[in-house]
């Protein structure tokens, strides 16, 4: 599948740094929070935080490496987004059915209201998905066009060393 003349495979190589902390952090979230461990800490493991970090981190590699331009940091985000909602869908779907609730399905992250819902879940499945890579995408591009125009519009040259994570 090409997106923007890039295959998927590119923007999942391209992302695998954060693609991996957003896994891992959300999963141990998960974990901790069914292990009984107060919400109090759980909150400490965010993915949120994590999504504007690499927000911020490849609006200005997107660029400085010539992968590409504002058009390919939507999918740079949306892989990143897709992983993150996929957990905190399985954090809900597990609360729905167990009838016990989870850091993803507390009202504290539910805006206030009872997280172990269908609706809580399709909000996710729906908005989530979309409003959750949108909006990242609508900042990041403000953070590359900063980036453009503090660099001149200069990028790595291909004989350089770029590193790789």
């Amino acid at each position: 599948m090409n997106i923007f003349g890039k295959p998927l495979s590119d923007y999942v190589r391209f992302s695998r740094l954060f693609l991996v902390l957003i896994a891992v952090t959300g999963l141990v979230r998960l974990a901790l929070s069914l292990g009984g461990v107060p919400n109090s800490t759980v909150k400490w493991f965010s993915m949120t935080g994590l999504m504007w970090i690499a927000v911020v981190y490849y609006a200005i590699r997107i660029h400085k490496t010539g992968f590409g331009t504002y058009k390919h940091l939507l999918p740079v985000l949306a892989v990143l987004n897709v992983v993150f909602q996929a957990i905190a869908i399985a954090g809900i779907l597990i609360a729905i059915l167990t009838g016990n609730a989870n850091v993803f399905s507390a009202p504290e992250y539910a805006f206030g209201g009872d997280g172990k819902t269908w609706s809580h879940l399709l909000a996710h499945v729906f908005i989530g998905t979309t409003l959750g890579t949108v909006l990242p995408w609508a900042i990041g591009c403000a953070i590359l066009a900063a980036t453009r125009k503090l660099s001149g519009g200069k990028t790595y040259e291909s004989n350089h060393h770029v590193p790789q994570f």
